[in-house]
């Protein structure tokens, strides 16, 4: 079946949950409308909204039957998720956020995507983050590493190097999204999704386009939410380490000690995981020991026993450096080492 073509029932839930967005739910609202696929049904959960999405909420499901509104008590977005997912019966569930817009095709090419790769659970998306103009460069940066990303084997090659799928952009087999449900870890309810399906086996997708234009402002989760903090970020990382890659060995050896590999030792040596060597080109440090860990240079890698390899190291080209040299010495990637920048 085309996704163009009409079923008589919605081939896409579109899960938006709301939480006083009055002034960007319209323009969001709009996106959707325009969509080139037009059997789709959108569950907007307004989370206790004091100000007018209720009531914008509600004139738009007027218009349109194809809107369904659920009003809760402000309980947080992952109760909000769980409660509008109670409520998605399409074969397909696309995530959307209330402060964001999606291109004319996106729901078109993501079903597409689904239905003409069935080994795909999921996929995400490119983005466009928006307005432009006081956007920080560390999300100038995320922005950039993430439309890098074009196929499953890259999410899952880099999904401990930062979260693989922009939230807004996943859109996922509803059967699936039903079993695994959205938890509340203390940390981003989206990463947490994503790394579980990873760690089952589920194969996450990308549509290599900019579908959604991702919309940034002070006010957003990820800015203010102790739960989108670098620290909880890094502790979600660790736990998925822990019980994954690193599950079957009490120690690992860590490449880099920078800021980001040190925060990583410590949350990963809160679930008894420890490093046996430190790997660094550092010379002030190589020589060394960082609790307990001899501090060595790559090329003394090939040497020493076979564990392991987390390489916390930032940028893009420092990764792909270590790479060709994990390569070139028969390192191979998730079986034998993992990014997680």
């Amino acid at each position: 079946m085309s996704p163009l073509e009409t079923t008589g029932s919605p081939v896409v839930s579109v899960l938006l949950p709301a939480h006083n967005a009055a002034a960007t739910l319209p323009a969001c609202l709009r996106s959707l409308t325009r969509q080139t696929v037009t059997d789709w049904a959108c569950v907007l959960v307004d989370d206790g909204s004091t100000d007018d999405t209720a009531a914008i909420a509600r004139a738009a499901a007027r218009r349109d039957a194809r809107i369904t509104v659920v009003t809760t008590p402000h309980r947080g977005l992952v109760a909000a998720l769980d409660e509008g997912l109670h409520h998605c019966a399409a074969p397909y569930v696309a995530r959307m956020d209330a402060d964001d817009l999606m291109r004319r095709t996106r729901l078109a090419d993501q079903v597409q995507a689904l239905e003409t790769q069935p080994e795909l659970t999921a996929v995400g998306a490119h983005v466009r983050i928006f307005p432009r103009q006081h956007l920080h460069e560390g999300w100038r940066a995320y922005e950039r590493w993430l439309n890098g990303l074009d196929s499953a084997e890259a999410v899952r090659r880099d999904a401990f190097v930062e979260s693989p799928v922009a939230h807004p952009t996943l859109m996922i087999r509803r059967a699936t999204l039903e079993r695994f449900g959205y938890r509340d870890r203390g940390w981003a309810e989206d990463y947490d999704l994503i790394l579980r399906l990873l760690a089952a086996g589920h194969r996450v997708g990308v549509v290599p386009r900019r579908l959604v234009a991702w919309r940034d402002h002070p006010d957003r989760l990820t800015r203010r939410a102790a739960t989108y903090a670098i620290a909880q970020l890094t502790a979600c990382k660790a736990a998925f380490l822990a019980s994954g890659f690193l599950g079957a060995t009490e120690r690992y050896v860590l490449w880099g000690y920078g800021s980001t590999a040190r925060a990583l030792d410590r949350a990963l040596r809160a679930h008894g995981k420890r490093a046996a060597h430190v790997i660094d080109v550092d010379l002030r440090r190589v020589g060394n020991r960082i609790r307990g860990a001899p501090v060595v240079l790559p090329d003394a890698l090939p040497t020493l026993p076979r564990l392991p390899v987390v390489v916390s190291v930032a940028g893009a080209t420092p990764r792909a450096q270590i790479r060709a040299f994990m390569a070139r010495h028969g390192f191979e990637e998730i079986r034998d080492f993992v990014c997680a920048a």
